[in-house]
């Protein structure tokens, strides 16, 4: 990654110093890096007495419930469970920090609300294209892991940490490990040398990156590896191509139990096999499907995902959605649909 900017360093710093209220905001369904970076940035603020909170669009994952807990729990809103709350406290807020996620759109309902506030914004994120005209101070570098390391680095240069790691809040270095740790997929991918610098530096200062492990890999329920059995044996499919997908309706989330967050990673797996260079995974939800795009490097899931699923990313991992009945006229059609397009972006 590019060396950061010191006087954006230097702005940031006095954001933070002469802010009153301070809020950290996260995309829809949050991952690990956006619950990772933003829980980190929390312990960070509240450690220098900040009255500071962090927004969740959605319920977070089971998984991820190892860093929030405890007195940070208290500073957390889910606007899924209140959504006036977490528009009170945009509104109040002297500053606002948006994590992970490129543009308002990516907020979900607080979209609107994110929009109108007049207090300052500051962008810190690793996606194409940034709307950078909605804040007053972007940190955007696309070679780069996850937010989290890029946040890392941005509180590597603050006055009281100088290098440091050591001097970071423990819940913080916790958090940014595992927010790296889970966009890498466990440094499987996007790996750079500033992100195994991270890793040594945070494990130099003691995180206990076992325990990491042991929350975000296996402590799932039962019910993720029975549905990851049965997507697996009934439907999976690999076109000619070499494209595997896998549709996950809602009756069987209803049959398995399936929460936001039990399905993460499941789009991975397909890539285990040779022949495989893109793998789609299809979770319904309401009057659409959530759709992730994996592939191997050579092959873009970004074009593929901004042409046909209404979305984009990473080169190499993206995400998007398909609409009932815009795109596809109703869940049934979803597989002809998946084998029609990626004919058309692997043959023209």
């Amino acid at each position: 990654m590019e060396a950061l900017n010191r006087s954006d360093i230097e702005s940031f710093d006095r954001n933070m110093a002469e802010a009153r209220c301070i809020t950290a905001v996260v995309h829809t369904h949050p991952d690990g890096d956006a619950i990772g970076s933003g829980t980190a940035l929390l312990g960070y603020l509240s450690a220098h007495g900040k009255d500071a909170v962090l927004i969740l669009p959605d319920r977070y994952p089971a998984a991820l419930e190892f860093l929030i807990g405890g007195e940070m729990e208290k500073r957390v809103i889910v606007a899924e469970d209140s959504m006036a709350e977490a528009e009170r406290r945009l509104r109040s807020s002297d500053l606002i920090i948006c994590l992970d996620f490129n543009s308002f759109s990516r907020a979900g309902d607080l979209e609107e609300c994110l929009s109108s506030v007049q207090s300052g914004k500051i962008l810190i994120d690793h996606h194409l294209n940034p709307d950078r005209k909605c804040f007053s101070l972007c940190f955007t570098e696309t070679e780069t892991s996850s937010t989290a390391e890029l946040l890392y680095h941005i509180l590597m240069e603050m006055p009281d940490i100088r290098h440091d790691a050591g001097r970071l809040p423990a819940i913080t270095a916790t958090a940014l490990m595992t927010g790296m740790t889970t966009d890498t997929n466990n440094f499987a991918n996007s790996v750079f040398p500033t992100t195994l610098a991270m890793a040594s530096s945070l494990l130099g200062a003691g995180v206990d990156r076992d325990f990491i492990l042991d929350n975000i890999f296996n402590s799932y329920k039962e019910s993720r590896i029975r549905l990851m059995g049965y997507l697996l044996d009934r439907c999976l499919h690999i076109t000619d191509d070499g494209v595997a997908y896998m549709i996950l309706e809602k009756n069987a989330i209803s049959k398995f139990g399936i929460q936001d967050g039990d399905t993460e990673g499941f789009v991975n797996i397909p890539l285990a096999i040779g022949r495989v260079r893109m793998s789609i995974f299809l979770k319904q939800d309401k009057d659409r499907f959530r759709v992730s795009v994996r592939s191997k490097k050579g092959t873009s899931a970004n074009l593929c995902a901004a042409e046909f699923f209404n979305g984009g990313g990473h080169e190499l991992a993206s995400g998007g959605k398909l609409m009932i009945p815009d795109d596809v006229a109703d869940a049934a059609e979803a597989a002809a649909y998946i084998e029609r397009v990626t004919r058309i972006f692997f043959n023209r």
